[in-house]
């Protein structure tokens, strides 16, 4: 029998196990997207094994495993424990029921409730304004820090050394920039922080109930130029989706355009009207210009010599997970290529992590653009993304085997995709393998200048520059003192 206990020490939080006979060779736990290897000890017919439930993801400093679900591997295979009663341990919580370990954010149980939330909500966005000279920072949902509000944060850090900075993260496991403070979404800290800051930089909806307070101001960066169709102008008129949209976008003071393309999908799209748009392109490209993917590449282990694949495709409105359009370990072969898979935000936790030689999946790590700096190509299909790659002007591809469905079906584009692009549009994998080997950039070389013009006119490498003057011109936020 394995007998299993927690524990929190300076080492960080893990799960003990011991045990009588021959020690396993090896002993994990695996999660959709982490895992962990114990260390085993084996002495006099009796085996233990430190299984850390902390993890250095991606080169960052080690943290908290992601909230989920987390299975054992052991070879040869031995017996498990089944069941620990839930424990608070410190930076997470975790519970053993029938074999299964699941790790959740550090929130006490009392306010993990609705009855709880609504408790908190009363507390903090109804007292009276106390605000901090800080910034309250939230990327795709707290999932990462990254983004436009990545961006932002560290230019920031540049001008205003000293100012405090909160960043919203689902769990521990999302490892904030240096210097800033991260609160769990739905703690009391997390409450009192959004309520408090005098400025909140977001990337997408602001969620539970946020009331804008007078003083207060919202920086909504949003997440991409889009050609997908959003907000009032999806397909089909809902009531309820547009009082949610005009609801949201009230919440607002500030919208930020990558372009004037956006400027105006965005304003129509949101009834963002008469209030306003900063047209500054993307911070979260700057680097896309002033860095190179060097450091990305020795991260993944990839030799400066390969080639790098970067296929991105958006999600969909009917699946949780990302598509399987593309079988990344043939594309790897087909092309002598590294392929890295990266699922949208929305797909991230519903998900598991592709595999396959030479293949990685990089989901989860933190920053988009250094994926982009690291690839020598770009595979897409619908997503956002395609207007910060052309920025590099490296090759664009689309696969869009679902065009018909998801033009006429799911969203609807806002132009001609097929008209546009400035790279091959297709259908199929095979079509995909084949226009990648033909590497036929001439042949949309005036498409790609036009594009460029279009969408990238303002992506110099200095928009978080611009957007933090801006900040400061208008007393967003104020100077620290010493």
């Amino acid at each position: 029998m394995t007998q299993a206990s927690f524990t929190s020490d300076d080492d960080g939080v893990a799960l003990l196990l011991a045990g009588d006979g021959p020690a396993p060779e090896l002993l994990e736990l695996v999660g959709a997207r982490a895992r962990v290897t114990a260390t085993i000890t084996a002495n006099d017919g009796a085996w233990s094994a430190h299984v850390p439930l902390v993890a250095s993801r991606w080169g960052g400093p080690v943290l908290p495993l992601p909230a989920g679900e987390y299975r054992f591997r052991t070879s040869p295979e031995i017996d498990t424990p089944s069941a620990l009663p839930l424990a608070q341990l410190g930076t997470l919580r975790a519970e053993l029921s029938a074999g299964v370990l699941r790790v959740g954010p550090p929130i006490d149980p009392a306010y993990d409730s609705g009855e709880g939330q609504d408790a908190l909500e009363r507390r903090y966005a109804t007292r009276p304004a106390n605000f901090e000279n800080a910034v309250f920072f939230e990327s795709f949902y707290g999932r990462n820090a990254s983004c436009n509000p990545l961006a932002i944060d560290r230019e920031l850090v540049r001008r205003v050394p000293g100012l405090t900075r909160y960043w919203s993260v689902v769990d521990l496991s999302v490892a904030v920039p240096e210097g800033a403070i991260p609160v769990v979404e739905g703690s009391p800290e997390w409450w009192r922080a959004r309520g408090s800051a005098r400025l909140l930089v977001v990337n997408d909806w602001l969620r539970r109930r946020f009331v804008r307070r007078s003083g207060q101001a919202v920086l909504q960066t949003w997440h991409g130029t889009p050609l997908k169709r959003l907000a009032l102008h999806r397909r089909g008129f809902d009531p309820r989706r547009a009082i949610a949209v005009l609801r949201e976008s009230w919440r607002w003071n500030v919208l930020l355009a990558q372009n004037a393309y956006a400027e105006r999908i965005m304003g129509k799209a949101y009834a963002f009207l008469r209030r306003p748009i900063w047209v500054e392109g993307h911070p979260r490209n700057d680097v896309l210009l002033t860095g190179d993917g060097a450091h990305t590449r020795a991260l993944l282990g990839i030799e400066p010599h390969e080639n790098v694949l970067l296929y991105a495709p958006t999600w969909r409105d009917d699946r949780d997970e990302i598509v399987d359009y593309v079988d990344p370990a043939t594309l790897a072969a087909a092309t002598d290529s590294v392929v890295l898979v990266r699922g949208h935000s929305r797909t991230l936790k519903p998900g598991r992590d592709a595999e396959g030689s030479r293949v990685i999946d990089v989901t989860t790590f933190p920053d988009t653009a250094q994926l982009l700096l690291a690839a020598d190509a770009l595979i897409t299909d619908y997503s956002s993304v395609m207007f910060d790659y052309s920025v590099t002007g490296k090759p664009l591809y689309f696969f869009v085997p679902d065009i018909e469905h998801y033009r006429g079906e799911l969203r609807g584009f806002y132009f001609d995709l097929g008209n546009h692009a400035p790279g091959p549009v297709v259908s199929t994998q095979a079509e995909l393998i084949a226009a990648i080997a033909e590497n036929n950039a001439a042949a949309f070389a005036s498409k790609y200048e036009r594009w460029q013009a279009k969408f990238n006119s303002r992506d110099d490498g200095h928009a978080a520059e611009r957007v933090v003057s801006r900040m400061l011109d208008q007393n967003l936020i104020g100077p620290v003192s010493d």
